[in-house]
């Protein structure tokens, strides 16, 4: 039987969890954007599903944060009643959808990311996570295979299709970096056995992206800073935006349930 965890390792864990449930609650926040502005019916249905897929991902995290957290907590209270700097998500995933290239080449950078990181949750030492990654290893698969596509679509397509997804993965670039920094709440996960360590994700990750970009004819960025803070609460803007219509309703009418 596993000892109970200090208050330490507890925060750790529930910092850990947070974490992954607010990557796919923002991410899904900023597709759902696309629901009815879609460029044709197919795609405005397929973007809407991968946003309900993620907004799933991120209820059964919310719902284990709760059970972590153990003081009465319902899972609408994280993604309804913390502030800007409580959120641990990638700042990739809170940039603006601006155009169909923009949000392919964030979803495709994410999803490569999502893809070798819910493969090595399958062996955490925590039965839950690895539950919930059995299960989103499944629509992760269709989503990388649906923003792969894309990617490929536009690279290898007219000339300014290509010149438009190219322009996206070198301006998104940037904030790839922080898939693969490792936070103190994740260091002492990853010590137990429970936390996937990213920082050895990151030459799978590059093989990945790297394969779909020679078949998209793009030229893989050079850039080697990369913006971070995300994981630690420090954000851009967009973040407060999101926020602003996510939880308008619930602080304005107290007690919605989801």
């Amino acid at each position: 039987m596993v000892g109970r965890m200090s208050t330490s390792s507890e925060n750790s864990k529930l910092n850990y969890i947070l974490h992954l449930a607010d990557n796919s609650l923002i991410l899904g926040q900023r597709l759902g954007e696309w629901c009815g502005h879609g460029p044709v019916l197919e795609q405005d249905i397929a973007l809407t599903n991968i946003a309900l897929d993620l907004i799933g991902q991120a209820r059964y995290f919310y719902q284990y944060a709760a059970l972590t957290d153990n003081r009465g907590k319902s899972e609408d209270h994280y993604p309804y009643f913390r502030g800007e700097r409580e959120f641990k998500n990638f700042l990739l995933l809170e940039q603006p959808n601006m155009d169909w290239a923009y949000t392919m080449a964030r979803q495709f950078y994410y999803d490569s990311y999502c893809f070798v990181m819910y493969t090595e949750m399958l062996k955490s030492k925590d039965e839950q996570l690895v539950s919930i990654a059995s299960k989103a290893i499944k629509e992760v698969s269709y989503h990388l295979k649906y923003s792969s596509e894309w990617v490929i679509r536009m690279g290898d397509g007219t000339e300014e299709s290509h010149e438009k997804v190219q322009n996206a993965v070198n301006d998104l670039w940037e904030y790839c970096g922080e898939f693969f920094e490792t936070t103190q709440y994740e260091s002492e996960m990853i010590e137990q056995g429970i936390a996937v360590d990213a920082s050895k994700l990151k030459e799978k990750w590059l093989r990945s992206v790297g394969e779909i970009f020679n078949e998209a004819t793009l030229i893989m960025p050079e850039g080697k800073w990369f913006q971070t803070g995300g994981k630690e609460g420090v954000h851009t803007e967009n973040l407060g935006y999101i926020l602003t219509d996510l939880q308008y309703i619930q602080k304005t009418m107290p007690g919605l349930s989801w």
